[in-house]
């Protein structure tokens, strides 16, 4: 089946087409992104239990973008009468006209931007999926999260709980222009298991997660979590301290992905470059990593949960390769970003909602896969650590530093695992230093997209990111 477009987007777009036919007079470009975005998150525990009808984007809204004398206006609404669109036009116009003479008036520095492209174009896109959100039986998923928390409790060593999330998103949204129409329809999940353990006064827990552009179906596969996710907090509890060092580390996909969307991810975002706040821009053309590397971003580079058809500026969904074979080749950019840079925007212009400005976010950001075996990595390390689980990371765009905090590392001498398992680790670093030094690139690929990024502390939005395994030189702690 097909995750069906929206009816309340099909029936109000003669309206915003109408909209836009009555603004185009006084503007030089005029186009409303429309959404209709439902979803509901279930959260089970042994202490607590909740059901919302909300996820990270649920919304419906409207948000009119338009142009005059190279400065750009936003008007966000979501309540209006469709059999009146001259009124929205009234509203529309004098809140923008408002917003243009406040900048001139005030003489307001601002970016005087070349009037966006609109090229013809029309696409209709209902994404693929096994099930829908609103057709799920919700009784039937909580009878079997809670199954899920119990048995947990009763495998466990030590769990003072074992708490089970999962949440499903049909997202709609339409972008109209006077030459533009595209509506696209998807519906993703995603979902993660946590038991906590506490004994001898030290406590322990871990997360382990499915996501995937798929409906309430991928609940089956976090089910098959529980038994890794109850080793794991075992390994965790059990844990050591790492001597702080450089280590020879091999990154399983989910650290890989993490390196991915932290080193080349906020650093190569080039609204980051009209601002001169990112230092990838000056590196375009040169070596970044080792000859091993290369890493693409894009809606379409692979299927998760920000996989769609077009971005929040109506821009189809791109594969951009930001690294090839250790050359920065390009970065990823929003369309306003693009005109003022003089090139091409790559697909990655996305709101957190409507009533947010477009920012240049990531979507899929992946290292491609190399042609050694994780069992040759490991043979081939004298002394290191295995990397298992993320956390969280951080970087600095300015400088090129990374921070990652990471769960947990397997010790690895002579090239044989020891069974001793440090944790937590802080892997930290000079991006060019970290990826420069890969040595070997595993032949698998795998794909995260559990969880949100925010723009600095705001702005969430959805993103996926992953590769293969990895081996390099990094200072732990």
């Amino acid at each position: 089946m097909n995750a069906p477009f929206s009816s309340y987007l099909a029936s109000i777009a003669d309206c915003m087409k109408a909209v836009i036919h009555g603004l185009a007079p006084m503007y030089d470009y005029v186009s409303i992104l429309s959404t209709d975005t439902t979803g509901w998150s279930i959260r089970i525990g042994q202490r607590a239990r909740s059901v919302s009808n909300n996820t990270m984007t649920t919304e419906r809204g409207n948000v009119i973008r338009v142009c005059r004398d190279g400065l750009y206006g936003e008007y966000a609404f979501n309540t209006f009468d469709p059999s009146d669109p001259d009124a929205i036009v009234r509203r529309a116009d004098q809140a923008l006209s408002a917003q243009l003479a406040l900048l001139k008036a005030t003489r307001t520095a601002a970016y005087t931007t070349p009037v966006l492209p609109d090229e013809s174009c029309t696409l209709f896109v209902e994404f693929p999926c096994t099930s829908l959100p609103e057709t799920a039986d919700q009784g039937e998923l909580i009878s079997r999260m809670t199954r899920l928390s119990d048995l947990g409790m009763e495998k466990g060593n030590s769990l003072v709980d074992c708490r089970v999330s999962f949440q499903s998103t049909h997202v709609s949204k339409m972008f109209l222009s006077e030459n533009r129409d595209l509506r696209q329809s998807y519906v993703f999940s995603e979902g993660s298991v946590i038991p906590i353990a506490v004994q001898n006064g030290k406590s322990a827990y871990t997360h382990l997660s499915v996501a995937e552009r798929e409906g309430p179906d991928l609940f089956s596969q976090l089910e098959g979590k529980l038994e890794e996710a109850l080793q794991v907090v075992q390994d965790v509890m059990d844990a050591g301290r790492v001597v702080p060092g450089e280590y020879e580390i091999i990154t399983m996909p989910e650290i890989t992905g993490l390196i991915a969307h932290e080193a080349f991810g906020h650093g190569v975002e080039m609204d980051m470059f009209v601002k001169n706040r990112a230092l990838g821009s000056s590196y375009i053309g040169k070596r970044v990593a080792s000859d091993l590397v290369t890493m693409h971003e894009g809606a379409s580079c692979a299927v998760n949960v920000t996989s769609f058809a077009f971005d929040d500026e109506g821009t189809l969904a791109g594969d951009v390769t930001e690294i090839d074979h250790g050359i920065l080749r390009s970065g990823i950019c929003d369309a306003l970003a693009a005109l003022r840079l003089g090139t091409q925007p790559t697909g990655n212009g996305k709101r957190q909602n409507f009533e947010h400005k477009v920012y240049t976010r990531m979507t899929n950001t992946l290292f491609d896969s190399g042609t050694s075996t994780l069992d040759e990595m490991i043979a081939s390390v004298r002394h290191g650590y295995l990397l298992k689980g993320v956390q969280s990371g951080m970087e600095d765009p300015k400088h090129w530093g990374i921070q990652c905090l990471i769960e947990r590392g397997y010790e690895i001498r002579d090239g044989k695992l020891t069974g001793k398992v440090v944790s937590p680790l802080i892997m930290t670093g000079y991006v060019p230093d970290l990826l420069g030094n890969i040595s070997m690139v595993s032949g698998d690929r795998e794909v995260f997209g559990s969880g949100g990024c925010g723009k600095g502390y705001k702005e969430f939005v959805k993103v996926a990111d992953g590769g293969p395994c990895l081996k390099t030189l990094a200072l732990l702690g």
